[in-house]
């Protein structure tokens, strides 16, 4: 079936000597895996793997079957041309970072229109804007909304804990996955915070990180099969 989509690239990966797998997040079919055959052995290939660097937001016409476990590109383009994502170097940390998160944390394989646009939509802030050092923290804790984990509020104005495991505000520390301090307050003030509003968040390179180690184990106790990025420490030294 001949189809076209948009599609935000998550990962890529060699495949025998000339060929490429490279892994979208689309926006008709959730997650489709392409196969890009003798990519890797021509000038003309080479002009073709340049578009699908992390997160890069392409149109795709391929030829989709339901059942088939890597599909095939029959053309490419770009979707939304990023002006800094990939050349700023602070920028380019958090795109090879969230871009392993969201592989990881992106299985299904169906139509999510809300999800979709919200990757779309915040990336292109994160390109257009220049206070963005906190910025995946609320990304990250955004995304939660969309794979059903996202905190639950209820007691969050005079709580004094927050239980990871459980996703809720809680008044004892009867877990060990419960957080409160500096981690808590930055907690409750990012939940509900918009993008263009985190520049107001003032946090040194210690408690980001902190706050960002708290982050993952909340993915970790609530998707089975998610494992902590190894793009983390690269992250870290590169805000630090």
């Amino acid at each position: 079936m001949l189809t076209t989509t948009n599609a935000i690239v998550l990962s890529k990966l060699r495949f025998k000597d000339n060929d490429l797998i490279v892994k979208c997040y689309t926006q008709k079919q959730g997650v489709v895996s392409y196969l890009l055959k003798g990519v890797l052995s021509s000038k003309k290939g080479n002009k073709k793997v340049a578009y699908f660097q992390s997160l890069s937001q392409l149109q795709l016409n391929t030829d989709y079957k339901p059942n088939r476990s890597l599909q095939y590109i029959k053309d490419v383009k770009t979707d939304f041309l990023y002006a800094s994502l990939h050349t700023n170097i602070l920028k380019s940390a958090i795109v090879m970072f969230l871009a392993e998160v969201l592989a990881q944390a992106l299985q299904e394989e169906e139509q999510n229109d809300a999800l979709y646009s919200y990757i779309q939509t915040t990336l292109q802030w994160l390109d257009a804007n220049d206070s963005y050092s906190n910025f995946h923290l609320l990304f990250l804790l955004d995304l939660t909304k969309y794979l059903g984990f996202y905190p639950d509020q209820t007691e969050i104005a005079t709580a004094s804990y927050f239980n990871l495991m459980d996703g809720e505000f809680q008044h004892e520390n009867n877990s060990k996955y419960a957080i409160t301090g500096e981690n808590l307050t930055l907690l409750k003030q990012l939940l509900g915070m918009t993008f263009d509003d985190i520049k107001t968040i003032k946090i040194g390179a210690k408690q980001r990180q902190s706050f960002l180690t708290i982050i993952l184990v909340y993915f970790e106790l609530h998707l089975g099969n998610f494992k902590k990025p190894k793009s983390l420490q690269i992250l870290n030294d590169v805000f630090n």
